[in-house]
């Protein structure tokens, strides 16, 4: 026969605390998770301003993606050693980037896409003269790499958002001949940084209305 025993004075503290703890158990629902924390925008507030969608030129531009704009490629006054005098273009495709020299040892750099290798143009040049919103046609050496993709506009194609020169080119010559190298706009903003183009220099359309604005027919480009 069994035979109760009274609780011992740990029994009756441990039973109590037990059955708190099952039945809290019970009784508890899953936790919300923590709050999504925004990304931090690639930029700030003031440069995503500037590469804003532009509606006051002869077409619209689309603004540049804050999320994809990087902080080497903005526009930005800089530290430059160099010998070239103020108002230079210096065109650096390895670092992919243009320095428009200004006084006191200061550059205004820009990010650019560069041509693939074998494609570039190096040395000195003089911007023969500007456009905006160019017309382009397709080199003839274009046409022999991708008959596919040029040969339709071996005519030519005007200006507008659809044109891959862009808002702006500025057009290079050497000793008075047309290099076919061009500094000029681009409708893919995402490849400013990448070995990616038909050997010209491109920049981001806000970019090349900037520098645009800045250069004077005849101004001295350096390539290196």
């Amino acid at each position: 026969m069994f035979k109760f025993t009274r609780p011992t004075g740990l029994f009756r503290v441990l039973v109590p605390l037990i059955l708190t703890t099952v039945l809290a158990a019970c009784n508890t629902t899953a936790s919300a998770p923590p709050p999504a924390v925004a990304a931090a925008p690639a930029v700030d507030p003031v440069t995503a301003e500037r590469y804003a969608a532009v509606t006051t030129d002869k077409h619209p531009v689309p603004g540049v993606d804050p999320a994809t704009l990087k902080p080497r490629n903005v526009r930005q006054l800089v530290d430059y050693s160099t010998t070239e005098k103020p108002g230079t273009i210096v065109v650096d495709t390895n670092a992919r980037f243009i320095y428009l020299v200004q006084e006191g040892g200061k550059a205004l750099r820009y990010g650019v896409g560069v041509g693939k290798e074998g494609l570039e143009f190096k040395g000195t040049a003089t911007v023969n003269h500007k456009a905006q919103w160019p017309r382009w046609t397709p080199t003839p050496d274009m046409i022999r790499r991708e008959p596919a993709r040029y040969k339709k506009w071996a005519g030519g194609m005007d200006g507008g958002t659809d044109n891959p020169l862009g808002a702006r080119a500025l057009y290079l010559f050497k000793d008075g001949k047309d290099t076919l190298y061009r500094i000029h706009g681009t409708n893919e903003p995402e490849t400013i940084g990448q070995a990616i183009s038909s050997g010209c220099i491109r920049m981001m359309n806000q970019d090349v209305i900037d520098l645009y604005s800045r250069v004077p027919a005849g101004s001295k480009v350096v390539v290196l």
